[in-house]
């Protein structure tokens, strides 16, 4: 029976693109704060520099000893609008240049927390990483950034909508890539080890090892085996198979922490797909019975998907957290992108699907000339789809000046490559220039 199990974990991970998606290492800045920016800036990189500077040897030495890939080494920080307030500076480019430059020397592949939490308001801090956003992001390469704009508890924060959609458009102008790296949320999490979202809470350990684990690919292949059976097979397969792919992602997570001597935090489970053949969740959802992702049906395949990965998880590791489901990312998903070339796929139809996954619209190229109230409305929808469903949902679109609908945009790497999309050209101009709070809802009051 071991012998078993070894072999068909030594198939997921050549033959179906198992791999641990990325080892994520969070490190509270809150004892680096200083009213001088030179001394805070300091201070965060030596934290960094002392907690992580064996990270990126730890996950190549568990790679080769039990021979299960880790494709990305990540730092989160506290969102650094907390910690950059306490000075006096009018930007604070300096602070992401700060964790660039750590980033770098540590050889890691993105650090996120260049982050404001705004769902109630804003203090000083909020306001100047926000209006930072586009210089810091595009001046560095390793930085990612967030912005929470609502909550179920709180309502949305539509001035701080609007100004996201402003913000994204001037990103644009200076580098488009700039918006790749940059995600507005709602109900957002603390313990997210995925990048561009990643940040960590205040209310977590002052170091922590957090992993995130993905396998589409594995899923895919387990449906397989079942064609024509009936969908409770379906989820219940879906789910031993979630159950297996967690228990990899929770020792892989227990070793880095214990080789670093910190605690380990989570396993996020999330499909996140790849622009790898083989690697898709749109892939998944058609092997279920769908001839393309997009069509009718496609929303109750992925609510089943996505509820049968976090039961399996859940049975797997009681330290199960992050966002866990399935991500929809139109440019890292090869058979996302067939469905929007094959007019399948279009954003409303997306928007819908991420009333029931893990996030939201993520990595979704629109034409340059996209109005910033267009995008602010589109942030408004999915801050609601999520504030009234008690879920994290986001919004990562990347204008491209000079494309229209129907060109192609290349990222590079993990990002893929997408189709521009069609976004509804009616205004929602007056809707966003009034500004103020959407309440919270009436079930978010639970005392």
């Amino acid at each position: 029976m071991e012998i078993n199990k070894i072999f068909e974990t030594s198939n997921m991970i050549s033959q179906e693109n198992l791999d641990i998606r990325t080892i994520t290492m969070g490190i509270s800045l809150l004892d680096c704060i200083d009213s001088d920016s030179d001394v805070a800036c300091q201070k965060i990189y030596n934290k960094i520099m002392k907690n992580a500077q064996n990270l990126v040897k730890v996950g190549r030495e568990i790679e080769a000893e039990y021979g299960i890939p880790i494709t990305n080494k990540r730092v989160s920080v506290t969102p650094i609008s907390l910690i950059a307030a306490a000075c006096k500076d009018q930007d604070y480019v300096k602070y992401a240049k700060t964790l660039d430059r750590a980033a770098q020397e540590l050889g890691i592949d993105f650090i996120g927390g260049f982050s404001a939490l705004v769902q109630k308001g804003y203090q000083k801090g909020d306001h100047i990483l926000i209006k930072s956003l586009p210089q810091a992001l595009a001046e560095t390469k390793y930085v990612c950034a967030s912005v929470n704009v609502g909550s179920t508890k709180s309502g949305i924060n539509m001035d701080a909508v609007k100004e996201m959609g402003d913000i994204i458009v001037a990103g644009s102008k200076l580098n488009f890539m700039t918006n790749a790296k940059l995600v507005v949320f709602c109900n957002a999490v603390e313990d997210n080890p995925f990048m561009a979202g990643g940040f960590h809470g205040i209310s977590e350990p002052d170091v922590v090892i957090n992993t995130g684990v993905s396998g589409p690919g594995v899923v895919k292949a387990a449906l397989e085996q079942i064609k024509g059976q009936s969908m409770d097979i379906v989820a219940e397969t879906i789910k031993k198979t979630a159950f297996k792919i967690t228990r990899m992602g929770q020792l892989v997570g227990t070793i880095a922490a214990d080789k670093l001597n910190v605690p380990f935090g989570i396993v996020d489970l999330s499909l996140a797909p790849t622009p790898a053949v083989g690697d898709s969740v749109a892939e998944v959802l058609e092997e279920i019975g769908l001839e393309q992702v997009g069509t009718h049906g496609t929303t109750a395949c992925l609510a089943m998907l996505n509820d049968a990965v976090k039961k399996g998880g859940i049975m797997a590791c009681s330290h199960v957290g992050g966002l866990s489901g399935a991500f929809i990312p139109v440019s890292e998903d090869a058979g996302m992108i067939s469905a929007v070339n094959n007019h399948c796929l279009n954003i409303e139809k997306l928007e819908a699907m991420t009333a029931v996954c893990s996030v939201g619209l993520d990595m979704i190229a629109i034409p340059g000339n996209t109005p910033a109230s267009t995008i602010s409305a589109m942030i408004a929808d999915e801050a609601a789809i999520g504030m009234i469903n008690a879920k994290t949902t986001a919004v990562r679109v990347i204008p491209v000046p000079g494309k229209k609908v129907g060109d192609f945009v290349e990222f590079g790497g993990l990002l893929g490559h997408a189709p521009i999309m069609q976004v509804n050209e009616a205004s929602s101009q007056d809707m966003i220039a009034r500004g103020g709070t959407i309440p919270a809802p009436i079930h978010s009051f639970k005392n």
